[in-house]
């Protein structure tokens, strides 16, 4: 899945890109039951917060962010100025953190990280499809690929 296009400099904070989320999820979340409707939001929100904070702190600024919502998805895309692909590291109870890498992955239905141009974007999508009634079973496989 590739990211839309974004500009190449942007002067978005991480409380901007939840508001942008926030938007995009107003207009979508309308159809939905409340319950679908806010973990929707929440995961949004919790995946957002963690890609920007981490294009910030580890990838060395946010280089690019959008939102999209692309048939039944959310698309987060976080852009920064590193080439270094996440990758999850143990929980280290000397060390803060070493959880959102693998919070984005469990919250989001695919994650793939595109290496290119001075950096790397984040594509995370979250499946906004109706959720199955009580009978019915949900295919809750995850997909994370790199690319690059």
């Amino acid at each position: 899945m590739s990211a839309p296009e974004m500009p190449d400099t942007v002067r978005t904070t991480c409380a901007q890109a939840r508001a942008e989320v926030d938007a995009a999820l107003r207009t979508v979340s309308q159809g939905m039951p409340g319950t679908q409707a806010r973990r929707v939001n929440e995961d949004a929100l919790l995946v957002v917060s963690e890609l920007t904070a981490n294009a910030m702190r580890h990838g060395g600024g946010l280089r690019g962010f959008a939102v999209r919502v692309r048939g039944t998805a959310l698309l987060i895309c976080v852009s920064d100025r590193s080439e270094e692909v996440p990758v999850h590291v143990p929980h280290d109870p000397a060390r803060p953190g070493g959880f959102g890498w693998l919070m984005v992955q469990r919250l989001s239905s695919s994650v793939t990280v595109e290496r290119g141009d001075g950096g790397k974007t984040i594509v995370a999508a979250l499946d906004l499809s109706p959720e199955p009634g009580p009978n019915s079973s949900k295919n809750c496989t995850r997909e994370t690929r790199s690319t690059g």
